[in-house]
């Protein structure tokens, strides 16, 4: 990793703040880093990493910020990247926006932030939930905290603090799972799959283990048991609590959680996946007077499932006007910055079918220029429903204390890239 200083920069390459790590690499390198952007900018060549010697700047923008790491090694580059990304997600933790203002506003918390986040050139603390035990935004509390270092920081278990106690002991896991589709205009899937995460908000007092069972293809492989519906799993990435040499060995996922919220897991399923809103639409267009739209919304998802929230945003010429919609539910409205209409339906039953006509006025001067044929999207949100069928089959809490706590369990699916393509 080993990154030599990190800096804050505004949109004119001015440093705002910054922190000598190393002391390896010469600080007024950062001059250059500016007018090394603006040069690659004008030959269309713009990089993520930049280099200027044997200096090497790896940099991201922020609103009007620019952070930047500077090294003079063969760094992981995608290690130093992490860990810009997560300051920017520590600062937006502490600011609640970070701007220039945020940065000149809060120099004191800024050091104190760059100085746990990393310790030269390596990344230390990271979690904010953690760092804002002993590093505040009030300057009274800044002194007191000086001379007491939270254990959790020199702890086995650097995400959770000891000492956690709660009247009522719960934990609530959310498995959502976003669908990805994209269908041609002769109505055939082209690519599909799907996106999941497990997020947990854990009200749990002491240092609890969490054990937690799913129906996992591999897990039924290994213990023989091939019993129901097991789901595949494939790029799964874990929060640092799990232990994984035990996920690696038997597949049980053995954690002790954060406090609050966090993502326990990430997952993909590489599956064919049936659009679950079909979307038909037949877009005519009249040369210099106007666009009939039909569309037809079908729910291809079990009749006791109702879809939430459903957008179907289908796309216009740009030069349409004097819009007139007729909806058989919901209503549509034209957005014509961004050449749409919105079609919106807040309770979606599965089974049914709904329709909607749009007319369009066109002028009677073309435009010469050939228009893009962006697809149509769809947004929804399915309650109490996987499209994967994956299912927690159990959640263990295991404490000293010996306590009673409730695992609650809710399942979401929701539109990922959801496009259909047309013909007009």
């Amino acid at each position: 990793m080993s990154a030599s200083a990190i800096f804050v920069l505004d949109l004119k390459g001015k440093v705002l703040i910054c922190r000598n790590y190393k002391g390896d690499v010469d600080m007024s390198e950062i001059d250059r880093f500016m007018h090394l952007l603006m040069q690659h900018e004008e030959e269309g060549l713009l990089c993520p990493v930049m280099s200027h010697g044997n200096v090497h700047f790896m940099w991201i923008k922020h609103s009007n910020l620019y952070l930047v790491a500077t090294t003079n090694k063969n760094s992981n580059a995608s290690l130093v990247y992490a860990f810009l990304y997560k300051l920017v997600e520590v600062f937006t933790e502490y600011f609640k926006e970070l701007e220039e203002e945020s940065i000149q506003d809060n120099f004191v918390v800024v050091y104190e932030l760059l100085d746990e986040l990393m310790d030269f050139g390596f990344p230390q603390t990271t979690d904010s939930k953690i760092l804002q035990e002993y590093i505040t935004q009030e300057g009274a509390k800044l002194e007191v905290a000086k001379s007491k270092v939270p254990t959790t920081v020199t702890n086995a278990v650097s995400w959770r603090s000891e000492g956690i106690k709660y009247k009522k002991n719960e934990v609530f896991i959310d498995v959502i799972e976003s669908i990805n589709v994209l269908v041609n205009a002769n109505g055939s899937v082209m690519s599909s799959d799907i996106v999941g995460s497990i997020k947990l908000k854990t009200m749990l007092s002491g240092m609890p283990e969490l054990r937690l069972g799913l129906n996992d293809r591999v897990l039924f492989g290994l213990t023989g048991r091939d019993k129901g519906k097991t789901v595949m799993m494939e790029d799964v990435k874990f929060h640092q609590c799990v232990r994984l040499s035990r996920f690696e060995s038997d597949r049980t996922i053995s954690f002790i959680p954060p406090d609050g919220e966090s993502e326990l897991m990430s997952y993909r399923i590489n599956t064919h996946v049936k659009p679950l809103i079909w979307i038909e639409s037949i877009i005519e267009k009249f040369s210099h007077s106007r666009v009939e739209i039909m569309v037809k919304a079908k729910g291809q998802f079990k009749k006791q499932s109702v879809a939430n929230n459903v957008e179907v945003r289908v796309p216009v010429p740009s030069d349409a006007d004097s819009p007139k919609f007729k909806t058989s539910t919901g209503n549509a409205k034209y957005v014509p910055e961004k050449n749409l209409v919105v079609w919106t339906i807040k309770s979606f039953p599965g089974g049914k079918e709904f329709l909607m006509r749009a007319h369009f006025g066109l002028p009677s001067v073309e435009n010469e220029e050939m228009e893009s044929k962006p697809p149509i999207t769809v947004k929804f949100e399915i309650p109490y429903f996987t499209v994967s069928g994956i299912q927690v089959r159990y959640m263990k809490i295991i404490e000293k204390s010996g306590y009673q706590a409730l695992p609650w369990v809710r399942y979401i699916t929701q539109s990922g890239d959801y496009q259909l393509r047309t013909n007009v």
